[in-house]
Protein backbone atom coordinates (compact mmCIF):
# COMPACT_ATOMS: atom_id res chain seq x y z
CA UNK A 1 0.00 0.00 0.00
CA UNK A 2 1.52 3.43 -1.01
CA UNK A 3 1.93 5.76 1.65
CA UNK A 4 1.09 9.41 0.42
CA UNK A 5 2.74 12.40 1.23
CA UNK A 6 0.16 14.49 3.48
CA UNK A 7 -0.75 18.02 2.73
CA UNK A 8 2.09 19.56 4.22
CA UNK A 9 4.90 17.11 3.12
CA UNK A 10 3.24 17.45 -0.36
CA UNK A 11 4.07 21.71 -0.37
CA UNK A 12 7.14 21.14 1.21
CA UNK A 13 8.48 18.56 -1.56
CA UNK A 14 7.19 20.39 -4.15
CA UNK A 15 8.66 23.63 -2.99
CA UNK A 16 11.90 21.90 -2.25
CA UNK A 17 12.45 21.28 -5.75
CA UNK A 18 10.46 24.42 -7.10
CA UNK A 19 13.63 26.06 -5.20
CA UNK A 20 16.42 23.91 -6.21
CA UNK A 21 15.39 24.27 -9.97
CA UNK A 22 15.15 28.20 -9.73
CA UNK A 23 18.33 28.66 -7.53
CA UNK A 24 19.98 26.35 -10.05
CA UNK A 25 18.36 28.15 -13.27
CA UNK A 26 19.31 31.73 -11.76
CA UNK A 27 22.85 31.17 -10.78
CA UNK A 28 23.41 29.14 -14.53
CA UNK A 29 21.70 32.50 -16.09
CA UNK A 30 24.53 34.72 -13.72
CA UNK A 31 27.58 32.54 -14.30
CA UNK A 32 26.86 32.43 -18.64
CA UNK A 33 25.96 36.06 -18.62
CA UNK A 34 28.71 37.44 -16.05
CA UNK A 35 31.68 34.67 -16.70
CA UNK A 36 30.40 32.80 -20.15
CA UNK A 37 30.63 29.54 -17.84
CA UNK A 38 27.60 27.04 -17.20
CA UNK A 39 26.90 26.23 -13.10
CA UNK A 40 27.77 23.03 -14.76
CA UNK A 41 31.28 23.75 -15.76
CA UNK A 42 31.42 25.94 -12.38
CA UNK A 43 30.38 22.63 -10.66
CA UNK A 44 33.63 20.91 -12.56
CA UNK A 45 35.71 23.88 -12.14
CA UNK A 46 35.21 23.76 -8.08
CA UNK A 47 36.18 20.13 -8.13
CA UNK A 48 39.45 19.99 -9.80
CA UNK A 49 40.56 23.28 -8.58
CA UNK A 50 40.02 21.90 -4.90
CA UNK A 51 41.87 18.79 -5.65
CA UNK A 52 45.60 18.20 -5.51
CA UNK A 53 47.45 19.88 -8.65
CA UNK A 54 43.62 20.53 -10.08
CA UNK A 55 43.43 16.56 -11.28
CA UNK A 56 41.08 14.23 -10.62
CA UNK A 57 40.43 10.71 -12.33
CA UNK A 58 37.12 10.93 -14.18
CA UNK A 59 35.32 8.42 -11.77
CA UNK A 60 36.54 10.77 -8.53
CA UNK A 61 34.81 13.69 -10.41
CA UNK A 62 31.70 11.67 -11.11
CA UNK A 63 31.52 10.63 -7.33
CA UNK A 64 32.07 14.18 -6.37
CA UNK A 65 29.08 15.61 -8.51
CA UNK A 66 26.93 12.40 -8.08
CA UNK A 67 25.91 12.82 -11.78
CA UNK A 68 25.86 9.88 -14.16
CA UNK A 69 29.41 8.95 -15.84
CA UNK A 70 27.86 9.77 -19.56
CA UNK A 71 27.02 13.52 -18.17
CA UNK A 72 30.82 14.19 -16.94
CA UNK A 73 32.06 12.77 -20.52
CA UNK A 74 30.10 14.75 -22.47
CA UNK A 75 30.67 17.95 -19.70
CA UNK A 76 34.59 17.15 -19.65
CA UNK A 77 34.54 16.89 -23.73
CA UNK A 78 33.11 20.75 -23.86
CA UNK A 79 34.92 21.88 -21.33
CA UNK A 80 37.99 20.12 -23.05
CA UNK A 81 36.82 22.05 -26.71
CA UNK A 82 36.86 25.62 -24.75
CA UNK A 83 40.26 24.79 -23.07
CA UNK A 84 39.29 24.99 -19.39
CA UNK A 85 40.53 21.32 -18.67
CA UNK A 86 42.58 18.83 -20.61
CA UNK A 87 42.25 15.18 -20.18
CA UNK A 88 45.52 13.11 -19.50
CA UNK A 89 46.50 9.21 -19.36
CA UNK A 90 46.64 7.39 -16.34
CA UNK A 91 49.51 5.35 -16.59
CA UNK A 92 48.64 2.72 -13.65
CA UNK A 93 45.15 2.36 -15.60
CA UNK A 94 45.73 2.37 -19.42
CA UNK A 95 41.15 2.48 -19.42
CA UNK A 96 41.12 5.60 -16.79
CA UNK A 97 42.11 9.35 -17.40
CA UNK A 98 42.56 12.14 -15.47
CA UNK A 99 40.66 15.27 -15.89
CA UNK A 100 43.14 18.22 -15.13
CA UNK A 101 42.34 21.72 -14.68
CA UNK A 102 44.12 24.31 -17.17
CA UNK A 103 45.44 27.97 -16.31
CA UNK A 104 42.30 29.14 -17.90
CA UNK A 105 39.87 26.87 -16.00
CA UNK A 106 41.54 28.24 -13.01
CA UNK A 107 40.91 31.77 -13.82
CA UNK A 108 37.74 31.30 -14.79
CA UNK A 109 36.15 29.78 -11.85
CA UNK A 110 38.16 32.64 -9.62
CA UNK A 111 36.81 35.05 -11.41
CA UNK A 112 33.79 33.43 -11.20
CA UNK A 113 33.43 32.69 -7.58
CA UNK A 114 33.50 35.70 -5.73
CA UNK A 115 30.20 36.44 -7.58
CA UNK A 116 28.75 33.73 -7.38
CA UNK A 117 29.26 32.97 -3.37
CA UNK A 118 27.65 36.46 -3.01
CA UNK A 119 24.68 35.45 -4.85
CA UNK A 120 24.40 32.43 -2.90
CA UNK A 121 24.30 34.55 0.09
CA UNK A 122 21.96 36.80 -0.98
CA UNK A 123 19.69 33.91 -2.40
CA UNK A 124 19.90 31.98 0.58
CA UNK A 125 21.74 32.71 3.52
CA UNK A 126 21.55 36.55 4.19
CA UNK A 127 17.01 36.17 5.62
CA UNK A 128 18.20 33.23 7.38
CA UNK A 129 18.48 33.66 11.26
CA UNK A 130 21.33 31.09 12.74
CA UNK A 131 18.61 28.60 13.66
CA UNK A 132 16.92 28.15 10.20
CA UNK A 133 20.12 27.75 8.78
CA UNK A 134 21.44 25.12 11.55
CA UNK A 135 17.98 23.63 10.68
CA UNK A 136 19.08 23.28 7.31
CA UNK A 137 22.03 22.06 7.27
CA UNK A 138 20.45 19.15 9.88
CA UNK A 139 18.17 18.19 7.37
CA UNK A 140 20.28 18.48 4.33
CA UNK A 141 22.52 16.35 6.32
CA UNK A 142 19.85 13.36 7.19
CA UNK A 143 18.76 13.26 3.88
CA UNK A 144 21.91 12.90 2.44
CA UNK A 145 22.99 10.38 5.37
CA UNK A 146 20.19 8.44 4.15
CA UNK A 147 20.82 8.40 0.41
CA UNK A 148 24.53 7.12 1.20
CA UNK A 149 23.11 4.70 3.66
CA UNK A 150 20.58 3.53 1.18
CA UNK A 151 22.72 3.56 -2.07
CA UNK A 152 22.71 0.73 -4.26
Amino acid sequence: MSRWLTEEEQRAWRGLLRMNRQLNARMNRQLQDEYGISLADYDVLVVLSEAPEGRLRVFEVTDALAWEQSRVSHQLARMQRRGLITRECCAADARGAFAVLTAAGRAAIERAAPAHVEQVRQLVFDRLSHDQLTALTEVTTLVLDRLAATAG
